[in-house]
């Protein structure tokens, strides 16, 4: 029973990787069509917002009270981990390849190393300070300063800073309210997105245009709502019910583990897609952060490596026992 478990556990944790890394794929066209950023993401939000409404209200079953006492983190995630982390990466898509950024958004556990360590002042574990190191030599090949084509910086800044938005998500993570359901998490967030991006139009920070015409994808013209509703029907809404079900069978470690074939696929598709495969410096790279990556979190949650959500997620565990896969990490509302 537990074999089955872990088996459909791993099939659906992979298929929310795949369904989360075509997401940038379908994007690019859109954006290229001149359609905003802000715009794209208003788009998703909303979509994804309609998708869940019902299951989500159905989650909650009258206790509006979790919502009222959950505000602040719901403000948060919708602020940082909706509005921050997917305007940040759909701008620099439009200036890199989109594998190449999301491989940079990756950065966001070394991040959480850094800060934890200037916070707390204590040293990392060796291992994680192996994969930090790695991580970070990748992201200058990644970067790729000396690329004989030179290299727009804003693409990666624009990327890393979105690894900070989804380094912060990981810290208000932490700290969710056990009876805050994801599917109501997701919903709400996306709503208070929608909110936060209707205010920064209105206020013209940043401006909405949609095109309705057709774009161009796979070498050829489609219309403009085959990608958009590929991004909100199964880069979104299924991405995060496959792995929210996924990290409930696996647990959140395992399947953060899982999440890392996202890069995997989301360069598969680019390049199939859209052309778009990054230079070989930069595959180069990609793989040093994802070896970073995974030596960083094998230790993350150990007390040597300070990680600022094992104290959390220990008190997690103990309030819900094994129902503590139900908060799982993996349960992104990022790119």
């Amino acid at each position: 029973m537990r074999a089955n478990k872990s088996a459909s556990g791993l099939l659906l944790a992979v298929l929310a990787a795949f369904a989360f890394g075509i997401g940038g794929p379908f994007v690019r066209p859109l954006l290229d069509a001149g359609w905003s950023s802000s715009a794209a993401v208003l788009c998703r939000c909303a979509g994804t917002l309609l998708v869940l409404l019902v299951p989500a209200i159905l989650r909650l079953r009258g206790r509006w009270g979790v919502l009222r006492r959950s505000w602040r983190t719901l403000l948060a995630y919708g602020v940082f981990a909706v509005v921050g982390t997917q305007l940040l990466y759909y701008s620099a898509i439009t200036r890199m390849p989109v594998g190449a950024a999301l491989l940079i958004e990756y950065l966001a556990p070394v991040i959480l190393v850094g800060w934890t360590w200037l916070r707390t002042r204590r040293r990392p574990g060796g291992r994680v300070l192996a994969g930090s190191v790695l991580a970070i030599a990748g992201l200058l090949l990644v970067v790729d300063l000396g690329g004989a084509g030179g290299v727009d910086p804003t693409g990666p800044i624009l990327a890393l800073t979105a690894a900070v938005g989804v380094a912060v998500y990981y810290v208000i993570n932490a700290g969710l309210d056990p009876e805050l359901h994801p599917i109501v998490l997701l919903a709400a967030s996306m709503a208070v997105g929608c909110i936060v991006l209707v205010l920064l139009a209105v206020v013209g920070i940043a401006p909405l245009a949609i095109s309705f015409g057709d774009v161009v994808l796979a070498g050829g013209r489609v219309p403009w709502w085959l990608p958009t509703g590929v991004v909100v029907l199964v880069s979104t809404s299924t991405a995060y019910l496959l792995g929210i079900a996924g990290g409930a069978r696996l647990g959140s470690r395992v399947a953060s583990f899982v999440g890392l074939f996202e890069v995997l696929f989301a360069v598969l598709a680019a390049w199939a897609l859209l052309g778009d495969l990054p230079a070989p410096i930069q595959l180069a790279g990609g793989v040093l952060i994802l070896v970073g990556v995974v030596l960083v979190r094998l230790q993350r949650e150990s007390p040597e490596d300070g990680a600022p959500s094992h104290v959390a997620r220990r008190r997690a565990r103990v309030a819900l026992g094994r129902r503590s896969a139900d908060v799982p990490e993996t349960s992104r509302t990022g790119p």
